[in-house]
């Protein structure tokens, strides 16, 4: 099956190091016959404690080529979270590359519960496959799991999305019906490879369609502070990103002056109409996309171009080989078809059915019955489809801040605040208050932590949102915490502020009012 893919290469922003066609099948070559020299056996599941690099690309296939199932690990997960995850996905190998000293105890525990700890097979001599045992090819079931995604519970019930062949298949199908293959010729991944978006979308999309692959460490700042120069060096024509990746880049690095860059997707988190249009100045092209993508239906699943539409907070677009639905209720007791559908602009939680829905959460049936019905897949989102058949988003259900019986949304309040030239990030949260059930709480970041900085910030915020979504406790933090896929888990920094001084902002106001 893979022997016969239409690779890419493979090249190694840092070292530069390209691997060709010819020599990912070579190395793929060697490398199932190690595996297989190890035992290694269709139905295996195999962790893998290593991302973002060519081994990992051709480890991944070698696996898949015996029949095994993959599981990619964050690499910078504690050895509580690895043994958690471990004992919860019961994995026969646990595959490491260019291991340290420091995971000498974590691999000596996963050995002690039974798991093969195997060290990946070196490079190939000259790009040539070392000569081992031929390898007898295996027959593959399309329904068989080949992928398991760790979403959440790294220290607590681990909710892990398991992908078969058919759904990645799916996926990569319809992304081709619908995408323009070729402007993914030079494809440059930022993102982890342990998560749908910079695996499945962002690399095996197109490495598996015969374009080249430019792999680089995730969320390396030293990176995204010269994204320019690294997309004109390697003649980049494509990559993905998160709004996180682009804070940062918008104002640290120099955009890229050789007009080689085709066209830039974001997703995994909101993206403002402010935000995509200065990608848009940035990057020099119009073709910047707007991604939605879930884990749960291989990641991208709908979008929509810069160049097709007029810039707006929540759009989204049409979907990618899937059907949307948006329906007045969030519950799988009755099927999606009989639940009343929201009318057009009335928002309402998003259902999505697509040939490449997930199998389901690993070991967790009960888990996977409350968001699958009939085929259809409760997202979690509250939007709403306008009359042309465009989807627009509002919010996570977990999210909305129910003030007073007012539901708000803390993506648009963050939308406000990053307009403001001195706010560096951002993130909006409710909290828990007597009379109202809820208010909101903000904590942001400012280019300086002064009060005058922050009297600006509060009074732009006061001008451009209605009353009641004014935050009424605000937080001045050196940074916001994000997950390993760039996103801002709220009710983290909720917690986290919660052990903190709001800033006293009617005694800043008073104090600034004295100064003048």
């Amino acid at each position: 099956m893979f022997f016969e893919s239409n690779f890419g290469s493979l090249v190694d922003i840092l070292s530069g190091g390209r691997w060709s066609p010819t020599r990912v099948v070579h190395e793929l070559t060697n490398r199932v016959a190690y595996f297989q020299s190890h035992g290694m056996s269709p139905s295996d599941r195999v962790l893998m404690h290593y991302g973002n690099c060519q081994e990992f690309f051709v480890d991944l296939l070698a696996i898949w080529s015996l029949g095994g199932c993959a599981i990619p690990l964050d690499p910078r997960l504690s050895d509580f979270e690895v043994e958690t995850l471990a004992l919860a996905a019961a994995p026969r190998f646990s595959l490491w590359r260019d291991h340290s000293v420091t995971d000498a105890a974590i691999r000596a525990r996963l050995s002690g519960i039974g798991i093969m700890v195997l060290e990946t097979a070196p490079p190939s001599e000259n790009g040539g496959p070392k000569r081992l045992p031929p390898s007898s090819p295996v027959p593959l079931s399309m329904d068989q799991p080949a992928l398991i995604l760790f979403t959440s519970g790294t220290t607590g019930q681990p909710r892990g999305v398991v992908h078969s062949h058919r759904s990645l298949q799916a996926r990569w199908t319809s992304l081709r019906k619908c995408l323009s293959i070729d402007k993914f010729q030079r494809t440059l991944c930022l993102l982890p490879t342990h998560f749908g978006h910079g695996l499945i979308c962002n690399s095996l999309f197109p490495w598996l369609s015969g374009q080249d692959l430019f792999v680089a460490p995730p969320f390396r700042p030293d990176l995204i502070m010269r994204m320019g120069s690294l997309l004109d060096d390697h003649e980049i024509t494509f990559m993905s990103s998160v709004p996180s990746i682009w804070r940062l880049a918008l104002k640290t690095s120099k955009p890229p002056s050789l007009g080689r860059l085709e066209q830039v997707f974001c997703g995994s988190a909101p993206l403002s109409a402010f935000l995509w249009k200065s990608i848009q100045e940035w990057s020099g092209i119009k073709d910047v996309y707007n991604a939605y993508g879930i884990t749960e239906v291989a990641s991208w699943v709908a979008g929509i171009s810069g160049k097709d539409a007029t810039l707006e907070d929540g759009l989204v677009g049409r979907p990618w080989g899937a059907t949307i639905k948006i329906l007045d209720s969030s519950t799988t007791d009755v099927p999606p078809g009989v639940e009343t559908e929201c009318t057009s602009g009335e928002p309402g939680y998003v259902w999505v059915k697509t040939p490449s829905l997930m199998s389901g959460y690993l070991g967790h049936d009960n888990l996977t019955s409350k968001v699958v019905s009939d085929g259809w897949l409760f997202t979690g989102d509250v939007g709403f489809v306008d009359a042309r058949g465009v989807l627009y988003l509002r919010g996570r259900v977990r999210e909305e801040i129910n003030k007073g019986g007012t539901k708000i949304y803390p993506s648009d309040i963050d939308v406000v605040a990053e307009k403001y030239a001195q706010i560096l990030d951002v993130c909006t949260f409710g909290y828990e208050e007597p009379l109202l059930g809820e208010d909101i709480g903000i904590a942001v970041v400012l280019k300086t932590a002064s009060d005058e900085h922050f009297q600006g910030a509060f009074n732009w915020l006061k001008a451009h949102l209605a009353q009641f979504q004014m935050p009424q406790r605000w937080y001045l933090l050196d940074e916001i915490p994000r997950t390993s896929r760039g996103k801002v888990n709220r009710s983290h920094v909720a917690k986290m502020c919660a052990g903190l001084t709001p800033i006293d902002h009617i005694k800043v106001m008073r104090q600034m009012t004295c100064e003048r």
